[in-house]
């Protein structure tokens, strides 16, 4: 492999997504950069499935280095094809901003026949130093950046931004004192009420890196000031001031009622403050002096470090200023920390939504995505989900249902079937449907009755297909970030239905033509036993080639009224889909139209194979194996046959010897003025005739076919002694046993044995 650069195409295919990531983490760990390959193996996996689902062609997936970072583009065969983005050129699917949020830097790039998107990541350890107040991370609940200003960013402006961090710190840590300007720019960065914008602080404790940074942060404060105790209080959404780390007599302190609205003027300024038991933090912590700076994020309030004595006038400006600087460089730590765990939370998010992406891709039944749809939502985002679909011929329908408590899933069933139709909304938002239940059934219900609920639409190619709805108990609120979570994936959900369903249709389609392809029913044969097989390939999608038919043709002329001439046919017309079923079509109702006319086997083939050639570019090349039961023998029956560039036939007699039962001839469709012959079974008692496709003498297990080596003769060799049905049966199961793949071609065949 080249040190700087790789590349493989993959084919348009659901397994070629993860097929991509493993490609681009064996290239990372070839070159040694096993640190970035996370970052790079989520954002190939968008792309790769962009492509996949809105270019719809094959792709290429290419790794370089250049001057040190790593550049991985995703290029599809669709350059007219543009990128879509959720909520700004599309309604549903894939965008990219979780590659803005990923990369340092992205951008798309076109030519005359291909498309390709690109993003570069760092080398391992270039950004180390970097300031972390301005890092990348948000909070999973943020909103995802606008995908057109974030593309093609430049890593200079973040290095521009977080040298002028670094100087502000460095100038704050000096000894001039602050002078009014810094203190209204820090007032302007905070706003007029610091109490508007707290940042939620238990998202620090759940940080082992925040929690040391206070630890560390309140012993220096400790030492440097010779305060009795030191503590860092954070704040909450809700405007509480929580404990997060304490030493001295502060580890005592009671909080009572101290909320971050009862700070002081200072605190609102962002500016550090000395006050005496008169002031609020001071009464709260019952301090009688205490000195205190305002810890800050990103212009938000994060919290407030104090320290506190028990003694009157114990602190001074000078204390105040030197607390101040001590709370800039714990800002820092801390904003380190909390981006840290943003990041780990947003990569563990960001892996759920692609693993989920992955599950849908894999599946076309429409019960079953809906059911994964709900089982994904629960428990990780509510407590319980339920599916709505909605189609032309009838309203919303309750379609699946999941709770966390499996003894709630029935009431919940009733609730939602009594409850107001999903709403048809074109966004997310709250819904009340359950509060429109009948009392009983609410009763019944129980608590779910009262839970909050999120509605979501399921928006796929510009219509509604349904909604997901997903509830929690009162008092657990839905968080932005869950909220946002199950909006992503309800899009994914919508495409992953609507696909579904219509492969549903179609396969509910071309199984009814197929049917319709196929004969009624098989007669009864005096003297003979008749058992067929037919299997189409895959799961019915696609109509197949095969055919076979057994049919009554007549009187046998000559004969007495109540004597019949039988007939049968096995074929298969080269390919599949509409194109050859309408050349099944014709084939199967010319040999039963022509057989009525009383046109021998010969020239049933020679009229049917004009026909073919007639349909031009239309027609397709046919194989075909037709013979007539001729006339019932003492010991058997004769039948003439003629094999059309069909697999020949074959007879197994009651010793166990097998022997082939005709001549090949020329198959159909190909040139005009074939003529053909018959030739002539004599089928004794016991005697077998076996008629099949190529399905079956082609059915492959590695580089063997089954009928390599006279390998059906000997499958037929072991049929000794066993009725019809019983040899149709066993070739049958050979066929799906021969290869631990599922069989790519349709199998037909028929069995004829002499009684």
């Amino acid at each position: 492999m080249d040190r700087q650069t790789a590349s493989a195409t993959f084919p348009s295919a659901a397994a070629s997504v993860a097929d991509a990531r493993r490609f681009v983490r064996k290239v990372l760990a070839d070159w040694g950069m096993d640190e970035v390959a996370d970052d790079a193996v989520l954002a190939t996996s968008e792309l790769a499935t962009n492509a996949i689902a809105y270019a719809g062609t094959s792709f290429e997936v290419s790794c370089r280095l250049e001057d040190g970072d790593i550049k991985i583009e995703v290029r599809d065969r669709h350059p007219t094809r543009g990128i879509e983005m959720p909520g700004v050129t599309a309604s549903s699917g894939r965008g990219l901003p979780s590659i803005a949020r990923l990369a340092a830097s992205w951008g798309v790039s076109y030519d005359r026949r291909t498309k390709g998107v690109w993003f570069r990541l760092p080398r391992p350890g270039a950004a180390a130093g970097a300031d972390p107040a301005d890092a990348p991370g948000r909070d999973v609940g943020a909103d995802l950046p606008d995908a057109a200003g974030s593309a093609g960013r430049d890593p200079a402006e973040r290095t521009a931004r977080e040298r002028a961090a670094r100087e502000r710190a460095a100038r704050d840590r000096g000894d001039q004192p602050r002078d009014a300007g810094r203190a209204q720019g820090r007032e302007g960065a905070l706003g007029a009420d610091a109490g508007d914008v707290p940042v939620a602080g238990d998202r620090l404790l759940r940080s082992p890196a925040a929690v040391e940074a206070m630890e560390d942060g309140v012993a220096t404060v400790r030492e440097t000031l010779g305060a009795e105790g030191a503590a860092v209080l954070l704040t909450e959404r809700d405007g509480r001031m929580i404990m997060g780390s304490s030493a001295g007599t502060a580890a005592e302190m009671p909080l009572g009622e101290l909320s971050v609205a009862g700070l002081g003027p200072a605190a609102r300024a962002g500016s550090p403050w000395v006050a005496a038991e008169a002031d609020p933090t001071a009464t709260a912590l019952q301090a009688r002096s205490l000195a205190a700076a305002p810890l800050e994020s990103q212009g938000r309030l994060t919290g407030v470090v104090v320290a506190v004595s028990s003694v009157p006038g114990r602190f001074d400006e000078a204390d105040g200023a030197r607390l101040g600087r001590l709370a800039d460089e714990m800002s820092l730590s801390l904003e380190k920390a909390r981006v840290g765990e943003l990041e780990r939370s947003w990569r563990g998010w960001l892996s759920f939504v692609a693993e989920a992406s992955d599950l849908l891709a894999g599946t076309l039944d429409q019960e079953r995505t809906m059911a994964l749809v709900a089982q994904l939502v629960v428990p990780r985002l509510a407590t319980w989900c339920a599916v709505y679909t909605v189609s032309e011929a009838e309203p919303d329908r309750l379609a699946y249902v999941w709770h966390a408590d499996e003894n709630r899933s029935d009431g919940l069933r009733e609730l939602l079937e009594h409850a107001g139709a999903a709403p048809p909304m074109d966004g997310p938002g709250p819904w009340n449907g359950l509060a429109t239940a009948p009392e009983e059934v609410r009763a019944a219900a129980g608590d779910t009755a009262a839970d909050q609920v999120y509605a979501f639409p399921l928006i796929a190619r510009g219509r509604r297909i349904g909604t997901i709805v997903i509830g929690r108990p009162p008092g657990d609120r839905f968080p932005r970030s869950a909220i946002e979570l199950a909006e992503e994936l309800s899009r994914r959900a919508a495409l992953a239905v609507d696909n579904a369903r219509l492969f549903s249709a179609q396969t509910a389609m071309s199984s009814a033509l197929q049917r319709s392809l196929l004969p009624p029913g098989i007669p009864e044969i005096p003297g003979l036993e008749v058992a067929v097989v037919y299997e189409p390939a895959g799961e019915g999608s696609e109509v197949g080639g095969d055919f076979y038919d057994v049919f009554e043709s007549g009187p046998r002329p000559g004969g007495p009224a109540s004597a019949s001439r039988w007939r049968f046919a096995i074929g298969d017309v080269c390919g599949t889909g509409p194109e050859a079923a309408a050349v099944t079509g014709l084939a199967r109702h010319a040999l039963r139209i022509l057989a009525a006319e009383d046109m021998s086997v010969p020239d049933v083939l020679a009229r049917l194979n004009r026909l073919i050639l007639g349909e031009g570019e239309r027609g397709r090349l046919l194989t075909l194996l037709h013979g007539e039961i001729a006339a019932r023998r003492r010991d058997g029956v004769r039948i003439r046959l003629t094999s059309a560039g069909h697999p020949l036939p074959l007879v197994l007699d009651p010793d166990g010897n097998v022997r082939e039962a005709a001549s090949a001839q020329p198959l159909l469709g190909v040139f005009d003025g074939v003529e053909f012959h018959t030739d002539t079974v004599d089928l004794r008692r016991g005697e077998v005739l076996l008629c099949v496709t190529d399905g079956v003498t082609e059915r492959r297990a590695g580089t063997r076919l089954l009928g390599d080596g006279d390998g059906l003769e000997r499958l037929l060799a072991d049929c000794k002694g066993l009725s019809a049905g019983a040899v149709a049966a066993r070739i049958q199961r050979a066929v799906r046993d021969f290869g631990p793949e599922p069989s790519n071609d349709d199998i037909a065949l028929i069995v004829l044995r002499a009684s």
